[in-house]
């Protein structure tokens, strides 16, 4: 369970975490145990390359790191590691950097095992012990290179001090050098302890449990604890926590004076103890900003606190069944009917003498429970338990009564979340007695709920999993009769707490503590079938948990509705007048919440009166009809549409008026629905007003309410519209589509798509007429792409909603007479190909076209088939197919969908798709729903058969054109690859390939100037005329592809500053000297002009694909010229000044056999 404050940003929330939790520990044992004994084995010879050292760690420490949750599984193979690496240190011959290379790995199987463990395989004999002290001799504190080398060092020398000898019998007879004074054994371990406790490494904390093994040793303690803890006393006194250099010697002292009383003898610490708490206060660590220092002041305290106590075990403590297993089965078997009864046994305290001290290390303990980090939270709470597990009962009943007075309101969420580790860890002490519990039941219960507003977020969630701790913990530490009391109360708001709470975490530490109670207590009502639905996996997915098993308010809502479907009377009677109570609440996220909760209450009553066959009314009295009403225009009067929050309550309003109206509350002919017109219209003018995050969010409310609204309140008994308000709809709606505002365009574009049939009928040709207008693309308006995208919604949606009829009136329904304006209109919209500062936005817009295409054409292909004509149905298959073959994978994808979706369309085939049945050869229908469409290598091989059909090669080659001369690179490898596939298929055809060639020139003179496409035209020929596309051209002297190739290659960079344009032609160019005669000179030609382009680059650009062209296809003239040419090109330097370039290019003239250019006078 976790106990942490928040979880990490971006935490999984669904299924990654699931199936990592569900995997656990899946290792069996330590399978790379051959490789790690030859990695260790050949460390001598690795250590002078320094690659393959760097290689053979970072390998050691991946191996290491996958038993970093399963450690244990090293265990049996410790030693032999061990052995292999201390071999290493102990070898007297080892070089320096050998032996800091053996420590390093010591280091990282300490780091997977811990130091505890591995602390028992170290060498510990008497021997051991000055060969250790004199490898300190060679180490350098402030070496940052080899602080594993001292850290094991220090864990090494820790157990050799647990020798069962006297230090002194170690110095023997030996002489000191003359003049020098020779250090004893015991004065040099404490010189080194004291040395590495105040280092900035990791053998900080190495040199702490050196001092707690070294200092309490029998002979150790009597000449050199006092002066130890004086030293640190006084180490203490001098730092500072405001420096990095005093908040290193404070951490290193206090981790050592933490272990000395942990592991010394109390009547050795005893003396000491209230000197040291005194200095501690006096360091003020409580006001540090350093987290670690306050976690190991009150580690410190609360062992101070136990060496004021004697160590014993309270006799009062509440004791549940044995320790022992067989023990509990056998009480079991003997007395299987009658409950073990647990009387508190009477406290003998008398004779406790409880010092003084001790208030004051409680007193600083419950300081702990309110810090501000976590950690420091948890060591105080387990100070507090091991504290009271030796007071007197009334002591520790005091403290439990303290540690309640962390549950006021006027605290902060660190002290709550404190309180109840405190809690949980008294309980399962069995230091919280029964009798306390309906004290503590409440403030628990209150904890699993609390929530505390900060600024715009809240905090709480580590309180409320921290709660869900606590009844985890009671869970195992009371009988069930103990609990039985207050079962309906935690039961109920775990079941909450599993369900509604919007933390993963605490949903899941909810899960836990029920499933503990169900299983431990056996008295929580239903709790097998509620464990069934809501176990730990399922309510890790949000949705799931709110909306099955049940952004929060919103989900919570949903739940509401499905809660009133259960228990209607309740929620009518009780949920209902609660929730209207609070929809003018001056807390924005209340009034919210409670404004959706009300529209989901209102509609779920009203399908349960549906399936009764009764008038919503029935549930609902007149009061809640007039609170409901009267919601909108109390917050119009109180001004709370304006302003951030204004953005929230009108999506919730607009929620609110789509659900009343679907519920078919009696307010027809009401004003209320002048007022709620008017905040659905405001709202989609003002869309552009609104901030980003929430826009689309609230554009879809207030459309859903509009097509809600006036299907219920402005259709006439007959089911025909309000002449009036259908005038005043459509000329309002049709104006606003002109907004020089695009947001305003998108909503009212949206508006009118939402609008019911009979308030378009007899102005379904306005409508259509206003929403195509949106679709150009204008000068003023070039940029507004979602407004174009939003009417092509809207359109569809229109055709949807009128029907189709083919001798229907025009403004009545989709009939002849309009069917072929809106072909028009759509097909136009694969045309655009705007982009702006957010990249292709007319992405957006084809797609929206697309959908609206195979929506239309579905829709008549059902209805009226005879309304499609074949050249309609030609040009859609072939957009939808240039689509499908173009560089973005989104759009080609859903291109992909679209074309399979016409080809394959069920029950109503549509008629007149140009070459069916080859397509449905080449796109059978079992095999495309296994194929993903947004991966170029299964989608481009597919597209490009399409080459080999006539009526789609035009549009192919011309999506194809641009993904081959894109930038994506899997884009342009797959596409390329599959083009070349399709060519060297036809390259023995000449009629194929002839026919192929005309498209791609034809594809080219239409996109002349057109750089979105004739930049990676060129780019798709010079590839093509590379790999030998067309050598069954090149064969045939003047083969008039090459020479119109040229001309329009002439054309497109003619004039041309683009950098990009003229690279892409200088290598076509070179690409098509391949091509002999006159096509060839003409090449050579215009490769000279290129030579003395204005543009330095282009130059150099030039001249050296040239050179390589010359290399590579040097049979095209004769070697001795071929080498001057060479030199030429090789030798000029291209980027210098015109008029010097100018004669070497007049030189290449001469020797190419081409004219000179000659300059035009301007």
């Amino acid at each position: 369970m976790a106990l942490g404050e928040e979880p990490a940003a971006g935490a999984p929330e669904d299924g990654a975490e699931d199936e990592a939790l569900a995997r656990g520990g899946f290792l069996e044992s330590f399978c790379e145990s051959a490789e790690t004994r030859a990695l260790l084995a050949r460390l001598p010879a690795v250590l002078g390359d320094r690659a393959a050292r760097e290689g053979a760690l970072e390998r050691f420490r991946v191996i290491m790191d996958k038993y970093q949750e399963q450690p244990h599984l090293l265990d049996p193979h410790l030693e032999w590691m061990m052995n292999l690496l201390l071999d290493i240190v102990q070898d007297k011959t080892s070089p320096a950097d050998l032996i800091h290379l053996a420590f390093k790995f010591l280091y990282i199987i300490t780091k997977v095992r811990g130091y505890k463990t591995f602390l028992r395989l170290f060498p510990h004999e008497v021997a051991d012990v000055q060969p250790v002290l004199d490898m300190f001799t060679n180490q350098n504190p402030r070496d940052h290179e080899t602080w594993e080398t001292r850290y094991m060092l220090l864990l090494w020398l820790s157990v050799t001090c647990l020798i069962p000898f006297d230090f002194s019998r170690l110095d023997g007879n030996l002489v000191a050098p003359p003049g020098q004074i020779r250090m004893s054994t015991m004065d040099r371990i404490l010189e080194i302890a004291e040395t590495y406790l105040v280092v900035s490494d990791k053998a900080r904390d190495a040199a702490a449990v050196l001092v707690s093994k070294f200092v309490t040793r029998p002979d150790v303690k009597q000449k050199k604890m006092a002066g130890f803890l004086d030293w640190s006393l006084h180490t203490l006194t001098r730092s500072s926590f405001q420096t990095i250099e005093g908040v290193i010697a404070m951490d290193g002292t206090l981790q050592a004076l933490a272990q000395i009383f942990k592991h010394g003898k109390r009547e050795d610490c005893l003396p000491y103890a209230a000197t040291v708490l005194e200095r501690l206060a006096g360091c003020r660590l409580p006001c540090s900003n350093q987290t670690l220092l306050r976690k190991l002041g009150v580690k410190l305290v609360q062992r101070l606190g136990l060496t004021f106590l004697k160590p014993r075990v309270a006799e009062w403590r509440y004791q549940r069944g044995c320790r022992s297993l067989a023990a509990n089965l056998q009480l079991c078997a003997q007395s299987p009917r009658q409950p073990t009864v647990h009387a508190e046994t009477p406290a003998g305290d008398g004779d406790c003498d409880v010092p003084e001290e001790v208030e004051s290390v409680i007193e600083q303990l419950l300081i702990g429970l309110k810090d501000q980090d976590t950690i420091v939270r948890w060591s105080a709470a387990k100070g507090i338990g091991r504290m009271a597990a030796r007071l007197p009962k009334e002591l520790a009943d005091d403290v439990v009564g303290s540690v309640l007075d962390c549950f006021s309101f006027q605290e902060t969420d660190g002290a709550w979340h404190g309180g109840c580790l405190a809690l949980a860890e008294l309980g399962r002490r069995g230091l919280l007695l029964p009798s306390r519990l309906e004290d503590v039941v409440p403030v628990i219960l209150k904890a699993l709920t609390y929530e505390e507003k900060r600024g715009s977020c809240s905090v709480g969630t580590n309180v409320r999993d921290a709660a869900c701790y606590v009844c985890w913990a009671f869970a195992r530490a009371y009988e069930p009769r103990e609990l039985q009391p207050f079962v309906a109360a935690i039961s109920s708001a775990l079941v909450i707490a599993t369900v509604f709470d919007r933390n993963i975490n605490c949903r899941r530490a909810a899960s836990a503590a029920f499933q503990e109670n169900v299983g431990r207590q056996g008295t929580f009502p239903h709790g097998i079938d509620i464990l069934t639905a809501a176990d730990y996996f399922a309510v890790g997915n949000r949705a799931n948990c709110f909306l099955v098993i049940r952004v929060i308010r919103e989900l919570s809502a949903k739940a509401l509705h499905n809660l009133a479907q259960r228990a209607p009377e309740y929620s009518a009677t009780h949920v209902l007048p609660r929730l209207l109570s609070v929809t003018q609440s001056l807390d924005l996220h209340t009034r919210h919440g409670a404004v959706l909760a009300c529209a989901e209450v209102t509609r779920g009553l009203y399908r349960l009166a549906v399936q009764e066959d009764r008038p919503i009314t029935d549930y609902l009295d007149d009061a809640a009809v007039r609170g409901l009403k009267h919601i909108h225009q109390q917050l119009y009067d109180r001004q709370l549409y304006r302003g951030l929050g204004g953005e929230l309550m009108r999506q919730a309003v607009c929620v609110l008026i789509e659900n009343l109206s679907l519920s078919k509350m009696p307010f027809r002919g009401d004003a209320i629905i002048d007022g709620w017109q008017w905040l659905i219209d405001d709202t989609l003018r003002n869309l552009h007003l609104i901030s980003t995050p929430s826009r689309q969010q609230i554009k879809e409310a207030a459309v859903s309410a509009l097509a809600a609204l006036c299907r219920e309140y402005y259709a006439r008994e007959a089911g025909e519209a309000d002449p009036a308000r259908q005038e005043e709809l459509t000329r309002q709606y049709l104006a606003d589509l002109q907004s020089p505002e695009e947001l305003t365009r998108c909503g009212f574009s949206l508006a009118l798509g939402a609008l019911p049939c009979f308030l378009l009928s007899g102005r379904l040709q306005q409508v259509l007429a206003g929403l195509g207008a949106v679709t150009l693309i204008r000068p003023e308006d070039v940029s507004f792409a979602e407004s174009r995208r939003d009417a092509l919604k809207a359109i569809s949606r229109v055709c949807q909603t009128v029907g189709v009829r083919a001798g229907g009136a025009p403004d009545e329904v989709v009939c002849e007479a309009n069917v072929s304006q809106i072909y028009r209109t759509l097909l136009g919209c694969l045309r655009d190909y705007t982009t702006d500062s957010r990249g292709d936005v007319g992405a957006w817009v084809r797609e929206a076209a697309m959908t609206s295409l195979l929506d239309l054409m579905l829709l008549v292909a059902r209805e009226q088939p005879e309304l499609i004509e074949a050249t309609v149905c030609q040009q859609v298959m072939c957009c939808v197919a240039q689509q499908a073959s173009e560089k973005i994978d989104r759009v080609r994808a859903h291109a992909a969908r679209v074309f399979m979706a016409l080809l394959h369309s069920g029950g109503s085939p549509v008629p007149h798709v140009p070459h069916r049945e080859e397509l449905e050869k080449l796109f059978p229908r079992s095999d495309m729903a296994s194929v993903n469409w947004n991966a170029p290598s299964q989608a481009f091989p597919l597209i490009t058969q399409l080459l080999g059909l006539p009526a789609y090669r035009y549009h192919v080659l011309l999506g194809l054109a641009v993904s081959v001369g894109g930038l994506t690179e899997s884009t342009v490898r797959y596409s390329t690859q599959s083009l070349f596939e399709y060519m060297a298929g036809i390259q023995k055809d000449l009629r194929a390939l002839e026919g192929f060639s005309g498209t791609l020139l034809q594809v080219f003179e239409d996109n002349l100037l057109n750089d979105r496409v004739s930049v990676p035209l060129l780019k798709t020929l010079d590839q093509m005329l590379a790999n030998g596309c067309f050598d069954l051209f090149t064969a045939e002297q003047n083969h008039p592809f090459g020479g119109k190739l040229l001309a329009l290659c002439k054309e497109e960079i003619k004039k041309s500053k683009d950098v990009q344009k003229l690279r892409s032609s200088v290598a076509v160019f070179c690409g098509m000297v391949r091509f002999p005669g006159d096509v060839r000179r003409k090449v050579l030609l215009q490769l000279c002009l290129l030579l003395c382009h204005p543009f330095p680059v282009i130059r150099k650009t030039t001249a050296s694909q040239v050179y390589e062209m010359l290399l590579t296809y040097g049979d095209i003239m004769r070697e001795d010229v071929l080498d001057e040419v060479m030199a030429v090109l090789g030798t000029t330097a291209w980027d210098a000044e015109l008029p010097l370039v100018r004669g070497q290019r007049n030189r290449l003239c001469d020797l190419l056999g081409v004219p000179r250019p000659q300059l035009v006078p301007k």
